[in-house]
C-alpha cells in the first residue's frame, strides 16, 4: 500500500531530525501525530435541523469520514439547551485518513485562507497538541461554492504524543505546517 506524502515526510525527515535534536534513544520515542479531531458547534443553528444536517454533510465531505452529532449531557437554562439536544458535530480521524486530511489542510486549505500569516506558536499547547480554528469551510476544495447555503467555522485539534510544547512545535515545523515566527506579547 502506498504511503501518504506527509506520512513519508514524517518517517524519512522528521524522525531523524527529532532524534538528533532531542536525543531520543529509538524511533518509537519520537513524538508522532495520534489523531485529528474536527469539531463544530451548531450554536445559532440549533433550532434548524436542515442547517445542522448541512454542517454534518460538509464535515463528512471535508474529512472523508462520517461525522457524528454531539448532544448536550445536561440541560443548561442560560445556554437554552436541553439534555439530549444536538449541540455540535465532530469527526475523529486516525491513520491514513488523518494524514490525507492534514496534507490537504497544510498544502491546500490554509494557503486559501484570507489574510493567513501562519499558525501562531500559541496554538500549540503545553502537551504539544495543535488547536486551530477555521472561520469557513469553503477553503477546502471538496466544498462547492455554488451549493453552500451556510458558512460555518470549525476547530481542528491535532493530538500528538509529544510531552512538551517545544517538541510539538518542532514536529509541526518539520512536517511543513506554516508555524509563524514566535512573536511575544501578541
Amino acid at each position: 500500500m502506498k504511503m501518504n506524502r506527509l506520512q513519508e515526510k514524517y518517517l524519512k525527515e522528521a524522525v531523524p531530525a527529532l532524534r538528533a535534536k532531542f536525543g531520543y534513544n529509538n524511533d518509537m520515542a519520537v513524538p508522532k501525530i495520534l489523531k485529528v479531531t474536527l469539531n463544530s458547534g451548531v450554536g445559532k443553528f440549533k433550532q434548524e435541523q436542515k442547517l445542522i444536517d448541512e454542517i454534518e454533510k460538509d464535515l463528512t465531505q471535508i474529512s472523508g469520514q462520517k461525522a457524528v452529532f454531539t448532544c448536550a449531557k445536561r440541560a443548561i437554562a442560560s445556554f437554552k439547551t436541553r439534555q439530549g439536544q444536538v449541540i455540535g458535530v465532530k469527526v475523529t480521524l486516525r491513520g491514513r485518513r488523518m494524514y490525507d486530511f492534514l496534507d490537504r489542510l497544510v498544502s491546500l486549505a490554509l494557503p486559501r485562507t484570507r489574510d493567513f500569516r501562519g499558525i501562531a506558536i500559541k496554538a500549540v499547547d503545553s502537551n504539544g497538541n495543535l488547536n486551530v480554528g477555521l472561520k469557513e469551510q469553503i477553503i477546502f476544495p471538496e466544498i462547492s461554492h455554488e451549493n453552500v447555503k451556510t458558512i460555518f467555522g470549525f476547530e481542528v485539534c491535532v493530538t500528538t504524543s509529544a510531552e512538551k510544547a517545544e517538541e510539538g512545535v518542532e514536529l509541526f515545523k518539520l512536517l511543513g505546517f506554516p508555524i509563524a515566527a514566535d512573536k511575544r506579547g501578541t
